[in-house]
């Protein structure tokens, strides 16, 4: 049976962490919808020349829609998290399963895979209305049904298929390599997102998208001559039928070494002119030549250790577990440290949130060289700057948030702001 938890000390302060980020988000989202709301009824002067009145009033009425949907996702994870962790219902599961299935490496991991595949679950009538009634709403959603939840079904099978057998394997170092199971851990997870790098533009994206070459042509033939310009070496530049489930457009290079390809959504192709998608081209190649994939992965890479070292010193802190009502057993046994490792990856959002204003800034930084490379690549500002505006327009961007929100949630700095980058630098 179900048994209500003796709130400890470390539990009333996740308790309060939880509810404080909660309570963060409404507050920045609250914020945002005030400071919108201050610049809807006319398009502000900056913004004037790249879109009409109706269109903006569109992208208000979207940022605002998708602001209250988030605040109902907010205060439903809030809920579902206070209770997963308070009601004591997770040690009665760990023990129902384990009494059930025994504490195998296969059975623990099928316990927290089955963990993940219910929590997935709880949270698809929400991706649906964000599908289906949110986008749909505003004329994104090109998705159909069945698309959708294939999509998901693939989802799964590939988590099945791929994570699955490599969380049986962690599971199993703990037993065969004893206090330092973190460091191997840590070194098996790691190579396996290498391997899903180079194996997914091959086997994984297909399976979800097609892929066709860029047909022969002027656009061809410029962002090749680009590459080639760049010393960007890619294999080939392919179109991405996004146009099957969003209006959305995006732009990414994809793989490594000599499978290194460029990938263009069909929808951007759709919406700018040859100049414009070579400037967005450029900055993709920015990133690239500016080292910020590979200093993404390190910090990554680091992060990972950092999350391992962390669980393996959390399984070894009674108060940890008795906190959330688990019972505590010494050693270095699988099933000793499967609750720690639950625990930590329901709470490092809690954590991990209040340091996305430094993420993010350091995203923007990243976003303003691939910018400035693009420029001093295109030898002009213009065509990048006609781009964004197109894509911001578009996509319904939020025009005007707050400073504070987009501190926390944005990852690109917004239109305004690389706009002045790009015409201080060019004095135009």
């Amino acid at each position: 049976m179900l048994r209500r938890l003796h709130m400890s000390p470390f539990a009333i302060i996740a308790l309060v962490l939880i509810l404080a980020r909660a309570i963060a988000e409404l507050l920045l989202s609250r914020a945002n919808e005030r400071y919108v709301r201050a610049h809807a009824n006319e398009v502000p002067p900056a913004f004037r020349e790249m879109v009409d009145e109706p269109t903006y009033r569109r992208s208000v009425d979207y940022t605002l829609a998708k602001s209250r949907f988030g605040d109902v996702v907010t205060l439903f994870d809030a809920v579902l998290l206070t209770s997963l962790l308070f009601s004591g219902f997770l040690p009665w599961a760990f023990g129902k399963f384990t009494v059930a299935f025994g504490t195998s490496v296969w059975a623990l991991a099928g316990f927290l895979f089955a963990t993940g595949v219910v929590l997935s679950i709880v949270s698809l009538p929400f991706a649906w209305y964000a599908q289906f009634k949110l986008e749909d709403r505003f004329g994104f959603n090109t998705t159909t049904a069945r698309t959708w939840v294939l999509d998901r079904v693939k989802g799964l099978l590939l988590a099945a298929m791929l994570g699955f057998p490599s969380l049986a394997l962690v599971l199993k170092l703990i037993e065969w390599t004893g206090p330092n199971w973190w460091i191997w851990a840590a070194g098996v997870v790691i190579a396996f997102q290498l391997l899903l790098l180079l194996i997914a533009p091959a086997v994984i994206m297909p399976l979800f998208n097609k892929f066709t070459p860029l047909p022969d042509g002027s656009l061809r033939e410029r962002l090749f001559a680009l590459a080639r310009r760049t010393d960007f070496p890619t294999r080939s530049i392919e179109v991405m039928d996004g146009s099957k489930r969003s209006r959305h457009s995006n732009a990414f290079f994809t793989g490594f070494g000599r499978f290194r390809k460029i990938v263009l959504f069909d929808t951007l192709v759709g919406q700018l002119a040859e100049p414009e998608l070579e400037s967005v081209v450029a900055h993709e190649i920015g990133h690239y030549k500016k080292r910020h994939v590979v200093k993404l992965l390190g910090v990554s890479i680091v992060g990972v250790f950092i999350g391992f070292a962390a669980v393996a010193w959390l399984a070894r802190q009674q108060w940890f577990y008795r906190a959330f009502g688990f019972e505590y057993h010494a050693g270095f046994a699988a099933a000793n440290v499967v609750p720690a490792m639950l625990l930590f990856a329901l709470l490092a959002g809690t954590i991990t949130f209040w340091f996305s204003p430094l993420v993010h800034m350091w995203s923007r930084r990243f976003e303003y060289e691939a910018d400035a490379f693009a420029r001093a690549t295109m030898g002009e500002a213009l065509s990048l700057i006609k781009a964004l505006r197109k894509l911001t327009e578009k996509n319904l961007s939020n025009l005007t948030p707050h400073p504070l929100y987009s501190g926390f949630y944005y990852s690109h700095p917004t239109l305004l702001e690389r706009e002045q980058a790009l015409r201080t630098a060019c004095s135009l």
